[in-house]
């Protein structure tokens, strides 16, 4: 009988060479030496981060904040390291490398069953490590529910649904639940 045999350990800068130069588009993630492929995005989840985005880009224009999508965040401490793809986040400080950011004061995480455990436990006490992080906002993929994290409340959750509108103060931009969710609360009953 063989035993199963761990995963290889790497270090933060091979996971950037390996990520930066593959040319799959599955993303993977980094978490102290082991790398995880992401899961992939439903159509919900996919309508969803580009709702929070478009949204969230409107209003910050013309602003020194920048929304991204598609980029990684480094969290980075004496002992740990991480590189996580959050489905939308806002930085408003100057980063300075080409591949990922180290300084978002809002981090957004969709919801959908295989992420939920993750995106609440592990990369919510990990995303809290860095001093810039203000809010961690959760979003359901399959319906308005919305959950905010402030640092100003000690991480306490507020919830949102739909008809609310809810402030995101470290961005200060204001949003509405049914805005985020209008492909599932406008779409018409199917016959």
């Amino acid at each position: 009988m063989s035993a199963c045999k761990p995963p290889p350990v790497i270090s933060a800068e091979t996971y950037l060479v390996n990520e930066n130069e593959r040319l799959e588009t599955t993303k993977q993630e980094f978490v102290n030496g082991y790398v995880y492929t992401k899961t992939e995005a439903s159509r919900n989840h996919d309508r969803l981060a580009m709702n929070l985005a478009g949204l969230l880009f409107m209003q910050l224009r013309g602003s020194r904040c920048r929304v991204s999508q598609d980029m990684k965040v480094r969290i980075q401490t004496l002992h740990e390291d991480y590189f996580y793809y959050p489905d939308v986040h806002v930085t408003c400080e100057r980063e300075l490398n080409n591949y990922y950011n180290t300084s978002p004061c809002l981090v957004v995480e969709i919801l959908s069953a295989q992420t939920a455990r993750i995106d609440r436990s592990e990369k919510f006490a990990a995303y809290r490590l860095l001093p810039s992080l203000q809010e961690y906002l959760l979003c359901s993929q399959d319906s308005p529910i919305v959950e905010i994290y402030r640092r100003e409340q000690n991480w306490e959750v507020e919830y949102f649904m739909a008809g609310a509108s809810f402030a995101l103060n470290s961005v200060k931009a204001s949003l509405n639940v049914n805005d985020l969710y209008e492909f599932i609360i406008d779409e018409p009953n199917e016959v």
